[in-house]
């Protein structure tokens, strides 16, 4: 047999003052060798890979087409029961996060479907999560005794450490809606708990859908009591408010170079995001608008709920259309498109730009080149 090649130490040196560029040695190698026995290694060897010129992603851009996805996930309704799945869900692999399921950077998604008459037990958990209604009439969800109705393009909240259950009424339809969570972050943070509800279903405490009465009047909330919690009270923002705000705003402003009409949901008690690791926002890209391409760092996901269009991300195009999700890794350049020259088109996207902006790391870039455009492959 052959001897074994040495395993090449080297392979990130770069010949730039100030950066690691330690060739190997026979002796080197040697060293290497004897401090893998004390779980130790030379930082010089893996210095350039974990201290990176700019942010590297190992995620890649994705588009999941709804038109793709619906039938196998109604037919997870024939497979498998809400109760023995916990969830029944499918959920979205991005191929450069597989490890970790997440679909893109530390974010995790997926499309939840649920038959009339179904309940999930009510669960509380670190991570947190959101829903955005896709299809389907009657779902409802929970959140700590607050019970909330649901329909299309409603975006729901369960916070982290809140318990928090899903269904939908008996007289309603079967209901597809995406799921966003955080898993993959708290993961990576070893912080991630779970716990299921002592009689599996909680108690409403309050009249159905009073979040959306006590807070969802714009620039009021209300002057008893107080908000004491790092989440949005809102927990529930509904689509025909949303869509009636981007419209007004939309008539007094030329909107964002890069996102078109943007608007945030925020948490109306503090101002800032609606929780304290996912942000969330709605933008509207005008008849035939096309956004000019920037990129900045914070992984995004997004998901078509009005009109069609196309974005080129890392020079890629990738056409969408109503209940498309698509995603934008961190650090990447990305710009949008409404195809048509008549009606608008809306992106939800939920995204991790309040970790970033915590801890500092938020940075943005427009593109420079070409106008501000991409040429675009595929």
């Amino acid at each position: 047999m052959a001897p074994t090649a040495p395993k090449r130490r080297d392979e990130y040196r770069e010949d730039v003052a100030g950066r690691a560029n330690v060739a190997d040695t026979p002796e080197l190698l040697t060293y290497y060798d004897d401090l893998e026995r004390y779980e130790a290694g030379a930082l010089w060897t893996v210095a350039n890979k974990i201290e990176p010129w700019q942010p590297r992603s190992g995620s890649v851009p994705v588009l999941w087409r709804y038109a793709d996805l619906r039938e196998p996930v109604m037919r997870s309704l024939d497979l498998v029961t809400a109760e023995k799945a916990g969830r029944r869900v499918i959920y979205l692999n991005n191929p450069g996060r597989r490890d970790v399921s997440a679909a893109v950077g530390w974010l995790y998604s997926g499309l939840q479907v649920m038959n009339p008459g179904e309940v999930a037990s009510s669960h509380a958990h670190s991570a947190s999560a959101l829903r955005f209604i896709m299809e389907g009439e009657g779902a409802y969800t929970v959140v700590d005794g607050h019970k909330m109705t649901l329909g299309a393009n409603d975006f729901v909240l369960t916070p982290n450490g809140t318990w928090h259950e899903h269904g939908v009424e008996a007289t309603g339809t079967a209901c597809i809606w995406q799921d966003g969570l955080d898993i993959p972050l708290v993961n990576a943070l070893e912080a991630n708990f779970y716990v299921v509800h002592p009689d599996l279903q909680q108690a409403v405490g309050h009249p159905v859908d009073d979040v959306r009465s006590a807070y969802g009047n714009p620039g009021l909330v209300p002057s008893t009591g107080t908000w004491s919690k790092p989440y949005s009270p809102l927990l529930k923002y509904e689509w025909a408010p949303t869509y009636e705000a981007l419209n007004r705003y939309a008539k007094v402003t030329d909107g964002s170079p890069f996102d078109g009409v943007m608007m945030n949901y925020i948490n109306p008690v503090s101002g800032g995001p609606v929780m304290q690791t996912i942000g969330a926002a709605m933008q509207m890209l005008r008849p035939g608008e096309r956004t000019k391409a920037h990129r900045h760092t914070g992984s995004f996901i997004y998901q078509c709920c009005k009109g069609s269009g196309y974005s080129i991300i890392d020079g890629r195009r990738f056409d969408w259309r109503e209940r498309d999700i698509f995603c934008v890794p961190s650090w990447t350049w990305h710009e949008h498109v409404n195809l048509s020259d008549r009606d608008d088109a809306c992106l939800f996207t939920f995204n991790d730009l309040p970790v970033m902006q915590a801890l500092g790391l938020y940075r943005e870039e427009a593109f420079g080149d070409n106008g501000g455009y991409q040429h675009a492959a595929g």
